[in-house]
C-alpha cells in the first residue's frame, strides 16, 4: 500500500510540474515581447541589435523625442487619427448594440435564438473575408477613403456582434421585475433603457468598451486598405510606414511602439473597476 500510495504521489507531482512548467512557458511567450518592446524604446540603436535582452543601459529618452520630432508628424497625427477613430466608433456602437441587445433579450426564445445566430456569423467569418466586399461598397457610396467610411465598417461586422453577445449574456441577470415596474409606471422602451437599462449593464459596457477600443486601436488592415495612403493613417499604420525600405531606426519604431501603448493602458486604468466588477458578476451569476 506504500508503494502504492509512492507511486501515486510521485505522479502527482510530475503533473504539477508539468502544469507548473507549461504555466511559465505560456508567461513567456506573453511577457517576452512586451519586455522586448518596452525596454527597446530606451535603449539605443547600437544596444538593441547588440543586446536585444538586456536592460537598458544608460537608459534614455532619445528614441521618444526623436519619434516626436519627425517631420512629418507621423506620431502626432497618427495618435490623433487613432484616439478620433476608436473614440467615435465607441460613442456610436456601444448604444446601438446595447438597444439591439435589449430589443432582442424581449423577444421569444425562438427569435432571439435566431437573431444571436444571425449576429454569431459575424464572429464566425473572419474579418480578412469580408474587407473586400465592404471596400466595394464603401465606393459604391462615395465613403472610400475616408474616415466616416471607416468608423462605418467598424460598427457593423464582428465588433457588433461581440457587443451584441456581451449584452444580452449581461441582461440575463436583469431583474425582470425591474423593467416590468418600470412598463406598468407607463414608461415607454426607449426610456427604460435608457434610464434603466444603461445604468444597469454599466459594467457590461466597460467590458464592450475596453475589449472593442483595443481591437479598433490595434486594427490594421482596415484603416490600411479604406483610408489609403493619401487620406492620413492612424497609428498602427504609422508605424508600418516608419519602417525604411532598406534599413530600420528600429530605436525610433520602438519609441513609436510605447507611445502608442500608453492611450489604451490609461484607458483600461480609468474603466478597470467596473471592468473587473463585469467578469466577477459573470462569474458568480452565470
Amino acid at each position: 500500500m506504500r508503494a502504492v500510495g509512492a507511486r501515486g504521489s510521485a505522479r502527482r507531482r510530475a503533473r504539477n510540474g508539468g502544469r507548473l512548467l507549461a504555466a511559465w512557458l505560456v508567461t513567456l511567450a506573453f511577457v517576452l515581447p512586451i519586455y522586448l518592446a518596452l525596454s527597446s524604446a530606451f535603449k539605443s540603436q547600437e544596444q538593441i541589435l547588440a543586446n536585444p535582452l538586456g536592460l537598458p543601459a544608460p537608459f534614455t529618452l532619445d528614441n521618444i523625442v526623436t519619434a516626436l520630432d519627425r517631420p512629418d508628424h507621423l506620431v502626432q497625427a497618427g495618435l490623433l487619427n487613432s484616439v478620433v477613430v476608436t473614440l467615435l466608433t465607441l460613442v456610436l456602437l456601444i448604444p446601438l448594440a446595447s438597444a439591439v441587445s435589449f430589443w432582442i433579450s424581449e423577444r421569444t426564445p425562438v427569435l432571439r435564438g435566431i437573431l444571436l445566430a444571425v449576429f454569431a456569423l459575424g464572429l464566425m467569418v473572419p474579418p480578412q473575408v469580408v474587407l473586400q466586399p465592404i471596400v466595394s461598397l464603401l465606393h459604391a457610396v462615395g465613403l472610400q477613403n475616408s474616415y466616416p467610411g471607416l468608423i462605418l465598417s467598424n460598427i457593423g461586422g464582428g465588433y457588433m456582434s461581440f457587443a451584441v453577445f456581451v449584452y444580452v449574456g449581461f441582461l440575463r441577470t436583469v431583474p425582470r421585475e425591474v423593467i416590468e415596474a418600470a412598463r406598468v409606471d407607463g414608461a415607454g422602451e426607449l426610456r427604460i433603457w435608457w434610464t434603466i437599462v444603461m445604468p444597469l449593464v454599466r459594467p457590461a459596457t466597460a467590458t464592450v468598451g475596453i475589449f472593442l477600443g483595443l481591437w479598433v486601436w490595434n486594427d490594421f488592415l482596415n484603416p490600411l486598405f479604406i483610408l489609403g495612403p493619401l487620406q492620413g493613417q492612424t497609428i498602427t499604420t504609422g508605424i508600418y510606414q516608419s519602417l525604411g525600405t532598406y534599413s530600420t531606426d528600429y530605436g525610433q519604431l520602438f519609441g513609436i511602439m510605447f507611445l502608442a501603448a500608453i492611450i489604451p493602458v490609461v484607458g483600461y486604468l480609468v474603466t478597470q473597476r467596473e471592468f473587473i466588477h463585469g467578469l466577477m458578476s459573470g462569474a458568480s451569476k452565470g
